[in-house]
């Protein structure tokens, strides 16, 4: 008994040595990427800059893309906690206004997440380019339908448009006021705050009734929310989890 102790102490140990190496390595990753961009950004780079043996790097990630795919992944997770901890203090945190202003200002302090929004090829490059359907993505997105389908039934979102059209619609509001962003000139231009509640004005007056909300449904809607909120976090902590316990294949050869 006492050596499967010592046994299990010493994999714990190992564990929490590789997770602290990796997020090491994906600090000085961010770091890097938004000093140069992506395309000048080595492997080599970011073991110096993690202060790593460039061979320690493929304990973690076989290729550049593998490791920034992890970095995005882990920048999803924390938008997420910090969205969450936004609308936990808002009373109105039940409605779409709310929830993509809290969503806007979170993405706003992540330029990484940022750039990849309005397909920012300078910095990110080709990953600029890429498309977010994998398995999970798409289940968040059944989600988020689900959500925004009770929010119909319940009268604080329009019916007079098709679901599938409002979701079209809030993507589009959402990407339109960061693409809007670097074109406006700088007399003309808007604190971050203002950006978000422009935004989640527009969604309002877009998408939203505005009829008054009985306590019974205020309720029904508060829980369907926290159980949301809670699922899309709990996927995106999962999903970057199983990047941080995941080993590369031997039979891969580094890039």
């Amino acid at each position: 008994m006492a050596k499967q102790g010592r046994a299990a102490s010493a994999t714990r140990r190992e564990i929490s040595r590789r997770e602290e190496r990796a997020r090491r390595i994906l600090d000085a990753a961010a770091t890097l990427i938004l000093r140069w961009g992506y395309n000048k950004t080595t492997l080599d780079d970011i073991a110096r800059e993690a202060g790593v043996a460039k061979g320690t790097m493929y304990l973690h990630w076989k290729t550049r893309e593998d490791l920034f795919s992890a970095l995005m992944k882990r920048e999803r997770v924390e938008m997420a906690e910090e969205i969450m901890r936004g609308l936990a203090a808002d009373p109105e945190r039940e409605t779409l206004r709310s929830m993509f202003k809290h969503v806007a200002l979170a993405t706003m302090k992540r330029p990484l997440l940022k750039a990849l929004i309005v397909r920012d090829m300078d910095l990110l490059g080709k990953y600029a380019l890429s498309r977010q359907n994998n398995a999970d993505h798409v289940a968040r997105q059944k989600s988020f339908e689900g959500y925004l389908a009770l929010l119909r039934q319940q009268g604080l979102v329009r019916t007079d448009i098709s679901l599938q059209a409002q979701v079209y619609m809030l993507g589009a509001i959402f990407i339109g006021f960061f693409v809007m962003e670097p074109f406006m000139p700088d007399e003309s231009a808007f604190s971050d705050e203002e950006i978000a509640d422009l935004m989640a004005e527009t969604i309002h007056r877009a998408l939203e009734t505005g009829d008054a909300v009985p306590s019974n449904t205020l309720q029904t809607t508060s829980q369907a929310f926290t159980q949301y909120m809670k699922h899309v976090l709990t996927s995106i902590q999962e999903d970057f989890q199983r990047e941080l316990d995941s080993e590369p294949s031997k039979d891969e050869k580094p890039k």
